[in-house]
């Protein structure tokens, strides 16, 4: 089964010219064409189970989400392109390619506090060195705490 949002697909199967070249429609069309294809209706997350919740971004992109997951008294956070590696921590660094850079900031300096206050692992998709990492609350604002991989935080 392949997880978005109405809204989302949308986006994704009718791109800007901006983003056509994120949202392929070789890739994104058999998702929809293999019948594998559900919507999560806002904030209504209870098909994904009740250990995951969901948070909608705009600044990247319309409606990204960033799926939360409480594993074991944590939470699991996939980061998407909200904050793709750690050298995207301070708030100014932000993708090139975002829809929305200012928003982005926003919406980035809002979670980054969650996480620090909730103590969240946060799973980056683009860091090639490191998987996850946790983030602090420091003089200067959000800050990398430490990083790790999965399986060492975790547990085989």
């Amino acid at each position: 089964t392949y997880w978005s949002n109405a809204e989302h697909w949308e986006w994704a199967t009718k791109p800007n010219d901006r983003e056509k070249a994120s949202f392929l429609k070789e890739n994104i069309f058999p998702i929809s064409e293999s019948g594998q294809l559900k919507f999560i209706e806002g904030e209504n997350t209870k098909a994904l189970g009740e250990n995951i919740s969901i948070s909608y971004m705009r600044g990247h992109t319309d409606a990204m989400m960033i799926p939360q997951i409480n594993y074991k008294g944590k939470t699991v956070a996939f980061m998407a392109d909200l904050l793709p590696s750690t050298g995207h921590i301070p708030l100014p660094y932000v993708m090139g390619y975002d829809t929305r850079p200012l928003l982005t900031l926003s919406e980035k300096e809002k979670f980054l506090k969650r996480a620090a206050d909730e103590e969240m692992v946060l799973f980056l998709e683009h860091d090639s060195v490191n998987h996850c990492c946790t983030v602090q609350n420091t003089e200067k604002g959000v800050r990398l705490k430490e990083t790790f991989s999965l399986e060492d935080y975790f547990g085989k």
